[in-house]
């Protein structure tokens, strides 16, 4: 029998029970790859990273990410929550320290900055590997109201439409006109693959935050249509529409984003946006994370 120590931590959070779940797994070299999809399937409802030796020395280390069900490219809070364990692994909080995590993933390796202070959660930040890219049409409003449950009224606000990008993983960018509409989402199943056929990132923008400050829902038919707290790969996707709709001038430009708080998971995401030359340029995903929980796994 093999024993693989492992964490649970929440990610895009500053206390524990909230935010997005995340298991570690660690020293997972002798590991194939069916051994690794049944743990993930066992151990963790979202998403499980798996920590193995990097393939360059100088990096500190190579992870493969998991969902219950198969094996992703790339994912933001896995990136946040693996960079935040390694770098709290390395350094003790007993102190402040700024590390770089440079992590290894199938879509390339991710220089992850992370900052330690003991007065606080850590927090960790990352340059998107990808760029959002338009990747199709999105589905007709009626058609993508009925999927979600709404009324084709609810769908968009101010210029905002709906689009479609990829960034590894495709999305469907949903605005819907306020938070009410937002809480009336009931997604459709018996309508998703034919209407949406891949995740929905369906936002709005919150009166009480300013320009900057939006709420968003995530759904994936990866997770039979399961609600996700936080969605790192989505804010990249989210990236796209906001280069799109929002006429930012070049420069760097800052949004928070919550997540989570219909299903009583709250997460916040910050999204650092670069724009040159009227273009999208630079992505840039941050948050906190805490550990929850260790112990190990025996198979």
């Amino acid at each position: 029998m093999r024993r693989f120590a492992f964490h649970t931590l929440d990610v895009f959070t500053n206390k524990p029970l909230s935010g997005n779940a995340l298991a570690v797994v660690h020293d997972a070299d002798s590991l194939d790859t069916e051994e690794m999809q049944e743990i993930a399937r066992e151990i963790c409802p979202s998403e499980t990273v798996f920590i193995l030796a990097p393939h360059n020395p100088v990096h500190t280390a190579r992870i493969r990410i998991f969902t219950p069900s198969r094996e992703l490219p790339f994912s933001g809070h896995p990136t946040i929550g693996a960079a935040v364990l390694l770098a709290e692994q390395k350094f003790p909080r007993t102190q402040k320290h700024e590390a770089i995590i440079v992590l290894e993933e199938h879509i390339g390796a991710i220089r992850c900055g992370v900052q330690i202070d003991p007065d606080y959660p850590t927090i960790a930040e990352f340059d998107a590997p990808k760029l959002a890219q338009e990747s199709g049409n999105p589905p007709p409003r009626d058609r993508l109201a009925l999927t979600l449950g709404l009324m084709p009224a609810d769908i968009g606000f101010e210029n905002h439409k709906p689009t479609r990008f990829n960034v590894g993983i495709d999305y469907v960018s949903v605005p819907v006109r306020d938070r009410d509409a937002l809480l009336r989402v009931r997604p459709m199943a018996p309508l998703w693959n034919d209407t949406i056929g891949a995740a929905a990132y369906i936002y709005t923008r919150m009166p009480d935050g300013g320009p900057s400050k939006f709420r968003a829902r995530v759904f994936s038919p990866d997770k039979d249509l399961r609600e996700d707290s936080a969605t790192g790969a989505g804010a990249v996707v989210f990236a796209g529409a906001l280069a799109r709709y929002e006429g930012m001038a070049d420069g760097t430009h800052n949004f928070s984003i919550e997540q989570g708080v219909e299903m009583g998971r709250p997460s916040r995401l910050q999204l650092e946006v670069e724009i040159s030359a009227g273009r999208l340029t630079g992505t840039r995903i941050g948050g906190q994370a805490v550990i929850v929980s260790e112990g190990h796994i025996k198979i």
